[in-house]
Parts: structure tokens; C-alpha cells; sequence
């Protein structure tokens, strides 16, 4: 082809690969229009077509409008505008569909019912704020009106789904938000902040809490193997209680040990630690140590010796 020449339907389709319906159609639609006619009224395209019409094509595989096009070969538009602008809807779309993925591979794997794959896909379409107000309202149900301040817990429990995340984190936001909606998981929580908070009334400097006592002493019991109902056992409790007894001002009595024990079987609630696993997740961050085989063992050593 020269740019002399002009050019029947039939030989641009060859030339581009589209079809004469194709061609045809983007002809009509002015997007391509022939040159001139034949003298038998047949329409003529000159070598410029061409160009244009392995344009349009490009185009439209990527998924961009007929209007669109029409303005990127009118001028009207830079080829740049429309690639920027396009690259930013494929990037919704492809978050979209992220998200659903997740929400089915949740369903497949859970067996959910109707109203609880309704659920997830809700949870999985709210916007920024809305995930920023559902998370802002588990917060306040947990910590709010406290007498204390708790801005740097808050922050640690807040989670913060990136713009791009990955499949993993689309499911665990998913479960996360669950926790979060649920009322009953919101008291659990409240709970735990005030036994925390009312175990660290006297003001002196800050000290391990009486989950970090436990997960420090018992750490080397299991790693060893040793069973909580053994002697062994007894001086880790006996440590663990006299060290409660001095962080709460009091003695290490019947009344104590109930009272750590109480509040031991609230903070190793399956569900608490559920959310800071899928919080690490969410948030990228390494996954948190499990507290709960800890927690198991010294809450039934603990049972074992309450009237020691």
C-alpha cells in the first residue's frame, strides 16, 4: 500500500485482520471514514484507514468506549488522557472483582447461607469511610468512655485495608469486619479493657499486664512439654500469682487467683484472638503470636491449685 492509492473494504480487512462487517460498522459510525467511492458507488480508503483502524482495535480490546475512541482519533483528546483515565477504571474493576472472588472463596470454603454471603458482600463493598466508621463504632463500643487513654490501643487495633490488597487480605478484612459488627464480640472486648485497666490502678511506671506475665512464664513449660497439671507446674503458678499479687496491690489469696482467672478465660476468648490475627493480615504486618495455648495451660494449672 501507497499513499496514493485507495483501498476497498475488502482489501482493508485483509490488511487489518477486522472483518468487513467490522470495518463497515466503525464506517458508519464516522470513525473511519472512506476517502471516496468507486464508480460504481463502492467506498474507497486510503492508507491513513489503516493506521486508524489498528487504533480503534487496540482500543477496543482494552475495553474503551466507541465515543472515546472517536474523540482520541478526532483530537479532540490525548491518546495519554484516555490511557490514564482507563488504567485508573481497570484498576476499580479489578478491586471489584478481587473482591468478589473473596467472597465466594469465603462461602465455598465456610458453607455460608444465603444471609451470611449477603453479609460478607456487603462487608466486602463498603467504601473507605464506611470501613473507617464500622471499625470507629466496634472502638467506641470497646473502649469508649474508659477512664483512660487508650488512643495508642485504638490505633493498634484499627485496620487499614490497602488500595491494592491482595486476596488473602480482601478475606481477612472480611472475618475481621464480622467480629467488628458483632455486639456481643464488642462487650467481650470492653471487658477485657476494664480488667486491664483495673489491674493497673496504682500509679507507678507500666508493667507486663497479666496476659504478658503468663505468655512469659509458661513459654518455656510448653516448650518443654510440661504438663499443667504436673508438680512442675506449681512454681510457675505460684510465680505468676505473686507477681499478679504485687502488680494489684494484693495478696496472693483464693480471692487473687479467682480474680486472674477470671480474667484470663475473658482475654483467651477464641474470638479476640481471631481479630489480631486477621488485623496482621489486613495490615500487612507479621502474624502475632498465638496466646491461647499459653493462656489454656496456665488457666488449668491455675484450676488445679486455687486453694494453694
Amino acid at each position: 500500500m501507497d499513499g496514493d492509492t485507495l483501498y476497498s473494504i475488502g482489501e482493508l480487512a485483509r490488511r487489518t485482520g477486522l472483518t468487513v462487517k467490522a470495518i463497515r460498522f466503525y464506517s458508519d459510525c464516522g470513525i473511519v471514514p472512506p476517502t471516496g467511492r468507486s464508480p460504481a458507488g463502492y467506498r474507497l480508503y486510503d492508507i491513513d484507514a489503516v493506521a486508524r483502524l489498528d487504533l480503534v482495535r487496540t482500543l477496543r480490546d482494552l475495553g474503551i468506549d466507541l465515543p472515546t475512541i472517536r474523540k482520541v482519533l478526532d483530537r479532540e483528546t490525548t491518546l495519554a488522557q484516555v490511557a490514564a483515565a482507563h488504567a485508573e477504571a481497570l484498576a476499580t474493576q479489578i478491586r471489584v472483582l478481587r473482591l468478589r472472588r473473596a467472597v465466594a472463596t469465603a462461602v465455598a470454603r465456610r458453607g455460608s447461607t444465603p444471609e451470611e454471603m449477603d453479609l460478607m458482600h456487603r462487608l466486602a463493598g463498603l467504601s473507605e469511610d464506611e470501613r473507617r466508621r464500622l471499625i470507629d463504632g466496634f472502638l467506641d463500643a470497646a473502649f469508649g468512655g474508659l477512664d483512660a487513654d487508650l488512643t495508642g490501643i485504638r490505633r493498634t487495633m484499627t485496620p487499614e485495608l490497602p488500595d491494592d490488597p491482595d486476596d488473602e487480605q480482601v478475606e481477612a478484612w472480611i472475618e475481621l469486619a464480622e467480629l467488628a459488627a458483632d455486639p456481643e464480640f464488642g462487650a467481650l472486648m470492653r471487658r477485657v479493657a476494664e480488667q486491664h485497666l483495673a489491674d493497673h490502678v496504682r500509679g507507678d511506671v507500666p508493667r507486663p499486664g497479666a496476659v504478658a506475665m503468663v505468655r512469659d512464664h509458661v513459654a518455656p513449660a510448653l516448650a518443654a512439654g510440661v504438663d499443667s497439671a504436673s508438680p512442675q507446674a506449681g512454681a510457675i503458678v505460684a510465680a505468676v500469682t505473686a507477681q499478679y499479687a504485687d502488680l494489684v496491690g494484693h495478696q496472693d489469696d483464693a480471692a487473687l487467683r479467682r480474680r486472674l482467672l477470671t480474667l484470663l478465660e475473658t482475654a483467651n476468648d477464641p474470638r479476640r484472638e481471631s481479630y489480631f490475627r486477621l488485623l496482621a493480615v489486613v495490615n500487612g504486618w507479621p502474624p502475632p503470636d498465638a496466646l491461647t495455648p499459653a493462656l489454656t495451660w496456665f488457666a488449668d494449672a491455675l484450676r488445679v491449685r486455687s486453694d494453694e
